[in-house]
């Protein structure tokens, strides 16, 4: 058998010269060297360069040939491995080890490279399901808030409602804040491995961002001051930022706080005074529906993989409950705002219609989130306590 000769005429390393190299050396048979010719005046010394850490051997030739390739033993990919499997979510591994760091799930990754700190690298800990759908949806329902919401529609109302939409818009912007900062900490220590969460979080953050938006624009568009923010919403809020616990963080801001906006949006959504009000809460709302689809969804699968994981949730919601005793709770002026939104006028009987709709507002929250806490496996009885338990700050 004749060992097969390469010329690579007057093309360098500098070029692409190894990529030819590399190539003829991939198709030679067992027991065979290749033997390289040229006529770039530095051939042999970037030949020599580029097979040394390879684990090739050069030896010099004779002419016509430069220098023969012996392959070698050694090949840093070698010990290279499968970062899980790219044909989709069935290729998503327990757990992602740090050695993977940045690589395409499916990637193969060459050994002894840096290892990120993510970490929540484990599927248990962070997946759910619909993630891949629930990202595809996410990325497909995104809205420009200067063209989605109809900023000059025409429309005038009595101060004291235009002040009373923009006591709730001050409300929903700051806690949309903390709805924005909870994914946006969560997402930067997830392993990249479970791309879907990190891409859905991305996108959680991103829509929060815009309610921040459009809500705060409400608040100004006639010019006036915001209302009132007070330190017992700002410190039930608070209470969600500090959670470390990526399935504790997701429960109490997704499945029960955003569960909860659910509500309060439908409620605005019906009682808005003009049509900027409205089409803002109900794209927030669309928005807000995915948010707690995921958080259940991760709940629903983290119990089932781990049914004690319950008794933590219980005790989030306990340990939130005790911590916040003694603040107010919800703003008055908020409280007062949304019986105004609903009653329409400051009639007495109006008032009372509008009392009994914020009273039938809460009422509604409560019922929503026991049926999201028996949908996690929780018995009616202690989904009731725990509703019970949740923040009078609704978020």
């Amino acid at each position: 058998m004749t060992d097969p000769v390469l010329d690579l005429e007057d093309l360098g390393f500098e070029s692409g010269a190894h990529l030819l190299v590399q190539r003829a050396l991939g198709d030679l048979p067992p027991g065979a060297r290749l033997g390289v010719r040229g006529r770039d005046p530095l051939l042999d010394a970037h030949l020599r360069a580029w097979c040394r850490p390879r684990g090739h051997t050069v030896a010099a030739g004779e002419e016509p040939v430069l220098a023969w390739v012996v392959p070698g033993g050694t090949d840093r990919w070698a010990r290279a491995e499968r970062a899980g499997d790219a044909r989709g979510p069935d290729g998503v591994v327990a757990a992602a080890p740090a050695h993977w760091g940045l690589a395409a799930r499916g990637a193969l990754v060459e050994p002894g490279g840096p290892e990120p700190a993510f970490d929540l690298a484990e599927r248990d800990v962070v997946w759910a399901e619909i993630a891949p759908a629930l990202y595809a949806h996410a990325a497909s329902a995104q809205w420009d808030p200067a063209t989605a919401v109809p900023w000059d529609a025409a429309f005038t109302l009595p101060p004291d409602i235009e002040r009373a939409v923009v006591q709730v818009m001050t409300y929903l912007v700051e806690n949309e804040q903390a709805a924005l900062v909870v994914p946006a900490r969560l997402l930067a220590r997830v392993h990249p491995h479970f791309r879907e969460v990190v891409q859905l979080l991305a996108v959680q953050a991103a829509d929060e961002a815009r309610h921040v938006e459009v809500f705060a624009r409400r608040a100004a568009l006639r010019g006036g001051p915001l209302g009132t923010s007070a330190a017992g919403g700002r410190a039930s809020l608070a209470t969600l930022l500090t959670e470390p616990d990526f399935s504790l963080a997701s429960f109490l801001l997704s499945v029960l706080g955003e569960g909860t906006f659910l509500t309060l949006l439908a409620f605005l959504d019906r009682h808005a005074p003009d049509p900027v009000t409205r089409r803002a809460v109900r794209l927030a709302r669309q928005d807000e529906a995915r948010h707690v689809a995921f958080g259940v969804a991760h709940l629903r699968h983290r119990t089932e993989a781990d049914p004690r994981f319950r008794s933590r949730l219980r005790a989030a919601v306990e340990r939130r409950h005790d911590a916040l005793a003694a603040s107010t709770g919800l703003n008055q002026d908020v409280f007062d705002a949304l019986v105004l939104l609903a009653a329409g006028e400051w009639s007495p009987r109006a008032v009372r219609r509008g009392h009994a709709a914020v009273l039938d507002l809460r009422r509604e929250m409560d019922e929503g989130r026991r049926r999201r806490l028996a949908h996690l496996g929780f018995p009616d009885g202690e989904a009731a306590e725990l509703s019970a338990l949740h923040t009078r700050n609704f978020m």
